[in-house]
């Protein structure tokens, strides 16, 4: 089975679960029959997954990266409130029983509550699925594809550069651009152990093959990499740099 349709099923799985969980608890006092409380949660909840798989990765994409982490969760929350308040609103008038324009603002503070308890909960499940990795048997080629694969399907090919790390995430520069991933550093690291490339930085992993010149400036020391951009040398990796032919 594919990473992807594991992926799939599991959220598919996820919508059932917590359609049922909210709908036993009567989550907000919903009434009415079951079915109808059950369908409702259902296409709720399935409206508010299907748009988070489009929303967070634009949120904590690139673009948004100076903003504070309450604030992109917040963000998110509340771009996956809209198409959800909007499937509430279509399935009331399906059904007869069209809800008032008039609640719409207290409506969609309940829905962005729900969407702002998922995300964090998402959230938090991302950083505690990132288990350390022994070092890895795996040769350089599969190694690089292995961390690869953690990437959208564009990158799973690319060839990787470097990974330097920003607050929880990484940001992976390859031959195709880059891309954030949630994960250490560290963890990184022993990933793509026997990859061909070393730790520069405490917060920069290049790989050698990647490394196109060497700048020196005002007894700062830095690798170019093919796009062009800098990976620090710290004083303390500058020794490994030196043994790996790179300085």
């Amino acid at each position: 089975m594919t990473s992807q349709l594991r992926s799939l099923l599991q959220n598919v799985a996820l919508v059932i679960v917590l359609a049922g969980v909210f709908t036993w608890f009567g989550i907000y006092g919903v009434t009415g029959p079951l079915w109808l409380r059950y369908s409702m949660w259902l296409i709720t909840i399935g409206t508010g997954t299907a748009s988070s798989a489009f929303i967070i990765p634009f949120i904590f994409g690139t673009r948004f990266e100076p903003w504070p982490l309450p604030v992109r969760i917040a963000a998110g929350a509340a771009l996956i409130a809209v198409p959800v308040t909007a499937a509430l609103y279509a399935y009331s008038a399906l059904l007869g029983g069209a809800m008032s324009f008039a609640v719409l603002p207290v409506q969609f503070l309940y829905v962005f509550a729900v969407c702002l308890v998922m995300v964090v909960g998402g959230y938090v499940l991302a950083l505690a699925s990132q288990k350390p990795a022994g070092s890895s048997d795996l040769t350089a080629p599969d190694a690089t594809r292995a961390f690869l694969a953690r990437l959208p399907l564009k990158f799973r090919q690319a060839e990787l550069h470097a990974i330097s790390s920003e607050d929880h995430y990484l940001r992976v520069h390859t031959n195709l651009g880059e891309e954030l991933v949630l994960m250490r550093l560290a963890d990184a690291i022993r990933e793509l152990d026997g990859a061909g490339g070393l730790q520069v930085h405490r917060s920069w992993w290049v790989s050698k093959a990647a490394v196109q010149d060497v700048k020196r400036e005002g007894g700062r020391v830095s690798l170019v990499l093919p796009s062009g951009k800098l990976a620090p040398v710290s004083r303390t990796f500058q020794a490994d740099a030196k043994a790996a032919g790179l300085l």
